[in-house]
């Protein structure tokens, strides 16, 4: 009978629990986040139950993420890992391990974020943690994209892409094609820059009726930029505008820096750098508050360009080096490049040869480490706006070398299949 006891007044409390994880989901659907994260907190101070806990530590997680408080998501990822290790589940175990890693995503902390995703994809799990290998797949692309490897972030995304068409996860598929939308931004191919969050927008329009509204904001920031990059700037602004509103209105604060900086990325565009400084400035306010190091690094490059038009040479430099040292701790090697390819002009305007020189070296050096150069023509990729295309190696080419230089196998890796991959 007592035992009868114990076993009744647990499943109890365990239905409280879902009914409180509910309560708050509902608020934190209807923007009231304060008192979502109230609820939230509440339960995870009273409940006993660890399957509870371990949920509503996924839902501050979330709701952190979105905030832009990667600090605090880190260390409720790291309670949801504790509360997994106590439960002995593998299944709880995998999700609490991506969260980690997408903590250390958020953070810039990319090898850390590869290293966890590694953790998880080893995990032996049920079909349950299976599921979640292409979330994990997406995590480790976009690190390996911040660390500019971009031939194991494409496999990544390709691996990505088809868990989400195996298991029909429309949303997984919107999330990987904004994130090729950037991975092609990066290597300087706007036409697939614009074709996949396009798609996403697609994705959007066709099954998201139910979804978060972050979704067609994400799509929407996405294709602003690939408009941005192809100078359509008045179709940039429209859907930078339509981003920003839907960030606003669920207080998504790293999307509203993402919009800041590409605001004034436009209007350096249009050659307004009065209007581009303060956007700038509005941007990196909240990009220090969250911690995103590479978007800091991005503004100093955005604000060095500015000084550059206005020919405030000693002032771009400064710009810079900050934006060097940021790319440097973040081990983006893409920025870094540009960093040094943007200096050599600065020098090369003030006639300094010693220094011009030194940036060159550098420029070259980065172009060799990144392997940023088609395997077929030996001409470079990512310096200029050009049509790519990846083989199911993965390995990248121009797209009219591989259509005018046909061949039997990849010129790098001499892998058979010419089938194009399709990312």
């Amino acid at each position: 009978m007592v035992i009868f006891m114990r076993d009744f007044v647990a499943e109890m409390g365990q239905d409280q629990t879902k009914q409180q994880i509910e309560k708050g989901l509902k608020l934190y659907q209807s923007n009231d986040t304060e008192k979502a994260l109230y609820v939230w907190m509440k339960v995870l101070r009273k409940t006993s139950d660890p399957g509870g806990k371990f949920r509503v530590l996924g839902c501050l997680i979330t709701a952190h993420s979105e905030m832009g408080k990667y600090k605090e998501m880190l260390q409720y990822s790291l309670a949801q890992i504790n509360t997994a290790r106590e439960m002995e589940d593998p299944d709880y175990l995998t999700e609490g391990y991506l969260n980690l890693a997408r903590s250390n995503e958020k953070l810039c902390e990319f090898q850390k974020t590869v290293s966890y995703c590694e953790t998880c994809l080893n995990m032996q799990g049920t079909t349950v943690s299976l599921q979640l290998n292409g979330q994990v797949c997406l995590s480790m692309g976009n690190a390996y994209l911040g660390l500019s490897v971009f031939q194991k972030a494409l496999v990544s995304y390709e691996k990505a892409l088809r868990y989400a068409h195996n298991n029909d996860d429309k949303m997984l598929e919107c999330r990987v094609c904004c994130s090729l939308g950037n991975f092609y931004i990066q290597l300087k191919d706007y036409e697939k820059a614009l074709f996949f969050p396009c798609k996403a927008a697609e994705l959007v329009n066709d099954y998201g009726k139910g979804w978060s509204l972050k979704y067609r904001a994400m799509s929407q920031y996405h294709m602003s930029v690939a408009y941005r990059k192809l100078m359509r700037l008045p179709d940039a602004m429209e859907c930078c505008e339509e981003s920003m509103k839907i960030a606003l209105q669920h207080g998504d604060r790293p999307l509203q820096a993402l919009c800041l900086l590409n605001f004034a990325d436009i209007h350096r565009c249009q050659k307004d750098v009065d209007k581009a400084f303060p956007r700038y400035e509005s941007s990196m306010c909240i990009m220090s508050e969250i911690g995103n190091r590479l978007g800091q690094a991005s503004i100093y490059v955005g604000v060095g360009k500015c000084w550059i038009l206005q020919k405030e040479y000693d002032k771009a430099l400064d710009s810079m080096q900050r934006a060097h040292d940021l790319a440097e701790a973040t081990g983006n090697k893409l920025c870094i490049l540009k960093v040094h390819s943007l200096c050599e002009g600065i020098y090369r305007c003030k006639e300094q040869q010693d220094e011009l020189r030194e940036q060159v070296v550098k420029f070259l050096q980065c172009v060799e480490e990144l392997e940023l150069y088609c395997g077929m023509c030996g001409e470079s990729i990512g310096e200029r706006n050009q049509q790519l295309q990846a083989l199911p190696c993965s390995h990248i080419f121009h797209l009219k070398c591989l259509q005018t230089n046909g061949t039997k196998g990849c010129p790098k890796c001499h892998r058979s299949s010419m089938k194009l991959g399709f990312v």
